[in-house]
């Protein structure tokens, strides 16, 4: 099953989870548009009676009962009015707890994929997908009561055009089937393939400014602020255009509505010259009506391309997932086959080696984060190439050389390592990482926002963070990729320093890559990649002797 049927299998699973509040917006939006329908047509009929009534004398005007239809009326406007309320209560209840599972399993989907397509992603585009894509997926939740709105609008108000005779009932019946099927073919030819092409535009746009926005100190720099406001404007321009060619999409369906509408109102009126003429505002307000109510499906015929595209794009996330099978490795001990090495646990190993010959690429595939080639890296006793990837990559800790941070404060950075750490533990790590101070001095101590990415802080301030978050993972390795870059020698000194109290306090196996002496000489081996071999194996060499000062 691919990626794009997986989630339709998803989506399928949530309407069934929210069916009670579906069907309660389906039943909702029935009442609307059959309270709509009876409100306008009789208030049409009771104000042109109730004018000839009062044309014709005091005889007429006491005759007439003005009582009835004028409570009915009341009636049919609370009763629409409340019926509106249930349907987007109900209905788009049902939609945000849909996108509220449907959200995390995706995520969750993306986290699983094959690391080279996951990293092939950018995260602007990964952010229009989980925003843009799955907002327009909840389209499918919240018009499900729009067949059922429509067909109790079209049946009342063919019931009430017959009232005025079987050629009105009828002129409104075609006039609403044409509405909907001019509607079906517009939104075919016209409204879904912009609506995909405004899915796509949006995705293009955001990954371009979320590119230029990561760059944007290198861009100030070199004077570059002009050339990256064209390039993200170029996208917007484009984007516009595809927005614009689905509002006027749009508008061609709601012209042959109208003018659907206009056609079947004359010839309602044409064909009930002979009944009374309170009877033939009736029908023609019940055509007005009738065709109005059929207008909620035309609406989705309006979104449906957006939101097959949005189905597509998200299937992608889903496609060829890292399977749960595999063996789980018994153990924490590492192997590196090539040297016949093996690191018991709590063992400290420095990977060195010049730029560019492999040492993120060996550590990475080690944690599973890429594909593993077979006979490299065992762990466990198991070798990579066969082993469950969510058992691997629970055995490590990971500080990336580029630290990526949310948003929000340091303990919410904090949390992505531990969401149940204890306040002592979190100033515990920080301590480690020689941030504890800075982080006491914020306004809001822990609580203190750091900004997109954790702008309030330097480079060597966020690698730190990125630090204590390794430190606060429970698990067997922390893998440290150039931890101490950019620290000047004395911030440096402290935080190895504490760094080996953690390690001799918690246990933890280190494998750290750097190139400075200062942390390698925390490390009981040295291993030297030096490069790649024809078929992308990494080159090693053990190398006890130390890295210079």
């Amino acid at each position: 099953m691919n990626g794009a049927a997986r989630f339709r299998q998803m989506i399928r699973e949530q309407r069934r989870r929210q069916g009670g509040r579906l069907a309660l917006a389906a039943a909702a939006g029935a009442t609307v548009s059959a309270a709509a329908v009876l409100l306008l047509g009789l208030s049409g009929w009771f104000i042109t009676g109730a004018a000839l009534a009062g044309v014709a004398g005091g005889t007429a005007i006491g005759a007439f009962n003005y009582l009835l239809p004028s409570a009915a009326i009341r009636f049919l406007a609370i009763a629409r009015t409340g019926a509106r309320y249930i349907e987007r209560v109900s209905g788009h209840a049902a939609a945000l707890k849909a996108l509220a599972r449907l959200r995390p399993a995706l995520f969750d989907g993306l986290a699983a994929a094959p690391p080279a397509r996951a990293q092939a992603l950018s995260s602007g585009e990964a952010s229009a997908r989980m925003i843009q894509d799955v907002d327009a997926v909840q389209t499918l939740f919240v018009r499900l009561s729009t067949p059922w709105a429509a067909g109790a609008g079209g049946i009342i108000a063919i019931a009430l055009a017959g009232l005025a005779g079987p050629a009105a009932a009828a002129t409104v019946a075609a006039g609403t089937g044409l509405a909907v099927l001019g509607a079906l073919v517009i939104g075919r030819r016209a409204a879904d393939p912009a609506g995909r092409r405004v899915q796509v535009a949006t995705g293009r746009f955001k990954d371009r400014f979320s590119a230029l926005q990561a760059a944007a100190p290198e861009l100030r720099a070199y004077g570059l602020e002009s050339w990256a406001v064209e390039q993200i404007a170029a996208e917007a321009r484009t984007l516009d255009r595809r927005t614009i060619d689905a509002a006027a999409a749009a508008g061609w369906m709601n012209t042959w509505q109208g003018a659907v509408t206009g056609a079947t109102v004359v010839g309602v009126v044409l064909l009930s010259r002979t009944v009374p003429l309170p009877l033939v505002v009736l029908a023609a307000l019940a055509a007005v009506t009738g065709i109005e109510a059929a207008g909620a499906v035309v609406a989705s015929f309006r979104q449906s391309g957006a939101a097959a595209e949005a189905v597509g794009r998200l299937g992608d996330l889903l496609d060829n997932p890292v399977p749960d099978t595999g063996t789980v490795p018994s153990g924490d001990a590492i192997t590196l086959s090539e040297l016949d090495l093996t690191l018991a646990a709590g063992a400290r190993l420095a990977v060195t080696g010049p730029s560019g010959a492999g040492k993120t690429t060996l550590i990475e595939r080690l944690m599973a984060l890429r594909a593993p080639v077979a006979g490299e890296l065992a762990l466990g006793g198991v070798d990579l190439a066969g082993a469950e990837v969510r058992a691997v990559r629970t055995r490590f800790a990971y500080a990336a050389q580029d630290v990526r941070l949310l948003a929000g404060s340091v303990r919410d950075n904090l949390a992505l390592a531990r969401v149940d750490a204890a306040e002592s533990d979190l100033w515990a790590a920080l301590e480690t990482a020689d941030l504890a101070d800075r982080v006491r001095a914020m306004p809001a101590g822990l609580d203190t926002p750091l900004g997109d990415n954790g702008e309030r802080l330097s480079g060597g301030e966020r690698r730190r963070l990125g630090l204590a978050r390794a430190c606060l993972r429970p698990a067997a390795w922390l893998v440290l990729d150039e931890p101490t870059e950019g620290l000047d020698a004395a911030t440096e000194a402290r935080v190895l320093e504490r760094l080996d109290q953690w390690l001799a306090t918690t246990g933890q196996g280190l494998i750290l890559v750097s190139h400075r002496p200062a942390p390698v000489a925390l490390c009981d081996q040295v291993l030297a990649v030096t490069g790649r071999d024809a078929d992308g194996r990494l080159t090693m060499n053990r190398n006890p002797a130390r890295v210079a000062a």
